[in-house]
């Protein structure tokens, strides 16, 4: 059998394989793996270096599948090439327990990188791999050791050059010079709805080319030497991240649907499946079939591997002979692993160190992730063009830069050393791409990645935040200007819904501290999760410093809420439960309702999320259960408080969008004062909870009013 015939038959069988399972399924996208077989032949085969019997191998070039409704494409690759799933999985595609879902799944399916389907996401991570590649060549190659040195390479479709995340992260790439970043584009011209010229007619070529990135066709996407040597310029082109357009036909083969939109994203039905196999010259009598002389080219890929990753084994030993602490290093953050001890160095606060006694809680947390980046290498992030504002700037640590850039043209406010080595990102007003490539960096290994904005932009973050909390990244989110506090900018810049939004998103940890050591604690929280996203949301204006020798102890926020101060004498009657800026309010409320001789507690609730993962048993110590007088207070949507003040309860929220004024004005206009918020509690002690004729648990009907001026007190 010839080469070439036995590539046409491993082609043909990874074709085969994907429309059988979506046949099986009744459920399935057959049209992409049809068409784009034999770029991800070529890419596998003949470029990609991994090793599938280590599918972490630390050196291994990355796949982004950035088409992931294609799944039974990477999924037949990774049967194929040896990754240990079997023909069971293939044939039990998107079926309950399943490790071949509708959409690839990172943590479910050995080899797959990223969790993908959602369209462009793909594309940015790819762009956050290549960039951690980089910055770890730059942080551990030395002269005559090499021990990053790989590629991303990926698909991408039509429709994921059509969103608006792809082209936010190719205009950081491209800026980058991102020269190991090689994506093939599925250029099939048509989509789920009908061809692309219905809406995308621009030429995708010029838009990447003016995006600094090198470009080429391939008119055949058959053609696999065209594509090979396309393939082959992307990777010697050294200076430019390389799109490669292959123009296909969707579901190539099929007699009646190959061109057309029904291919795309349902199964061609059984008679169109046997059509298709007769017109690739395959057998229509049997399901599933793998030839052996396929199976047997695709599996060289373990022998191949092994030896890779030997070769690997023995220069990082050589290395680590030269440079023992820096591959201490690259094992340690390889493995997620912390060093010893490493918050020890978490800066704590007084009131008399700093003036006035308070201090916004974002000046705080750049205090705190400074303190841990002296500690942690592997940090590294950056903000949407704000770093002045969110204080997440790492002082000292460089900007990652491309050496090829000239810098002399540069002003910013982070400082002057510019190279892959920094642990500054900049990445523009991008907030999307600005996530994606955060999840990209830690998909990629050996990094800890953040990034920063205000909170009422990430609304722009949705899509990133919540595959971050699917595939279960330990992806941190800092948001500040939380609240109502903004003050003057108004409600175009408060945040009103989106806590309660954030909240909703499984696996997610929300943690909104009231003073400077909570936000210490914060990052800490952040810092040791390895199976999951924290969101970090700050203040802009100063907050009170609690005297920690008066208040609970601080380490309590990190089980999500704690008693900040109880009641001064036996049990308390009524408690205040708080987030945030909101917390001090409560305390001074709580001064109000205890010379009245109310007993009261205050709560202070940084996370929900962490509280509910508390035993029963500190939650109603922290909450008890024959203690029903509660008032939360929270500056933004009341939604969900009922879960903690309970059916006696009252909620002091908003319903309503903030105001432009001052701080104070805007505080007191919204009913989010110290005496309100007594007042309510007195209410609710006195029965007026239910004089009020609201239902219970009474949200706080002041706030919902249309008009700033209009407090109804």
């Amino acid at each position: 059998m010839s080469s070439q015939s036995l590539d046409q038959l491993a082609i043909n069988t990874i074709r085969t394989l994907s429309i059988d399972a979506v046949q099986k399924a009744n459920s399935g996208h057959p049209g992409l793996p049809l068409d784009a077989a034999p770029m991800a032949y070529v890419v596998w085969t003949r470029f990609l270096h991994h090793n599938p019997k280590n599918p972490k191998w630390p050196d291994r070039d990355r796949f982004a599948f950035s088409a992931g409704h294609g799944s039974m494409l990477l999924y037949s690759l990774l049967y194929l090439t040896g990754y240990g799933l079997t023909l069971d999985d293939i044939k039990s595609f998107r079926q309950w327990g399943s490790r071949t879902p509708g959409h690839p799944e990172y943590r479910l399916t050995p080899g797959v990188e990223l969790t993908t389907g959602p369209l462009g996401q793909g594309f940015a991570n790819g762009v956050g791999l290549a960039i951690a590649e980089a910055h770890l060549a730059a942080t551990y190659n030395r002269g005559g050791h090499t021990i990053v040195d790989h590629r991303t390479f990926g698909i991408v479709s039509d429709g994921d050059l059509m969103e608006g995340v792809s082209y936010e992260a190719a205009s950081i790439a491209g800026h980058l010079h991102l020269g190991k970043l090689v994506y093939l584009y599925d250029a099939n011209q048509v989509t789920l709805a009908g061809s692309t010229g219905l809406i995308f007619t621009e030429d995708v070529g010029k838009r990447f080319e003016a995006l600094e990135w090198h470009v080429q066709h391939v008119a055949d996407g058959n053609d696999l030497e065209t594509i090979q040597q396309a393939i082959q310029n992307g990777v010697d082109e050294k200076q430019r991240p390389s799109l490669v357009i292959v123009h296909t036909t969707l579901g190539y083969g099929s007699p009646k649907k190959a061109g057309t939109f029904q291919a795309h994203g349902s199964p061609l039905g059984a008679d169109e499946v046997a059509a298709t196999k007769r017109n690739l010259g395959w057998p229509t009598t049997e399901t599933f079939f793998v030839p052996d002389e396929a199976l047997a080219q695709f599996r060289t890929a373990i022998d191949t591997g092994a030896s890779l990753e030997r070769e690997w084994d023995q220069r990082f030993e050589a290395y680590a002979r030269e440079f023992p602490d820096l591959a201490a290093q690259f094992r340690r953050t390889q493995a997620g692993e912390l060093p010893a001890g490493w918050d020890r160095q978490l800066p704590t606060f007084k009131p008399e160190d700093v003036k006035g006694g308070q201090m916004a809680t974002r000046s705080a947390g750049g205090t705190v992730i400074n303190a841990i980046a002296r500690v942690l290498p592997e940090l590294i992030g950056g903000s949407a063009d704000l770093n002045p504002s969110t204080d997440t700037a790492l002082k000292d640590q460089g900007n990652f830069e491309s050496p090829d850039n000239i810098a002399s043209d540069r002003q910013g406010s982070v400082g002057d050393e510019w190279s892959y080595a920094g642990r500054n990102m900049f990445y523009g007003v991008r907030e999307h791409a600005m996530g994606s490539i955060t999840n990209g960096l830690v998909y990629h290994g050996g990094l800890r990645a953040f990034s920063a904005t205000f909170l009422v932009f990430s609304d722009y973050m949705r899509p990133p935040l919540r595959l971050a909390a699917l595939s279960e990244l330990p992806s941190i989110f800092v948001y500040t200007h939380d609240s109502i506090g903004l003050g003057e900018d108004g409600p175009t810049h408060q945040p009103v819904e989106h806590l309660a939004s954030l909240r909703a998103i499984p696996h997610m940890v929300v943690y909104r501290p009231a003073d400077a050591n909570e936000v210490s604690e914060g990052w800490r929280v952040a810092i040791d999760r390895r199976d999951g996203p924290t969101i970090l949301v700050f203040s802009r204006q100063p907050l009170p410093i609690f005297d920690r020798s008066r208040c609970g102890d601080v380490s309590g926020a990190r089980k999500g809420a704690y008693v900040l101060m109880d009641a001064s004498s036996g049990a308390p009657e009524v408690i205040l439960i708080a987030t945030g800026s909101e917390v001090g309010l409560a305390m001074s409320a709580r001064e109000l309702l205890e010379a009245d001789g109310h007993r009261t507690r205050v709560v202070s609730m940084p996370s929900w999320e962490l509280f509910e993962a508390q035993p029963r048993s500190y939650r109603d110590e922290v909450l008890p259960p024959s203690v029903s007088t509660r008032v939360s207070i929270e500056a933004a949507s009341p939604l969900g408080w009922e879960r903690w003040v309970g059916l006696s309860g009252a909620i002091i929220g908003l319903d309503r969008f903030g105001a432009s004024a001052p701080i104070a004005d805007v505080y007191k206009h919204l009913n989010f004062t110290p005496e309100y918020i007594a007042g309510r509690a007195r209410d609710l002690l006195q029965g007026g909870a239910q004089r009020d004729g609201a239902s219970s648990p009474t949200a706080d009907r002041a706030s919902f009013s249309k008009a700033a001026g209009d407090d109804r007190s």
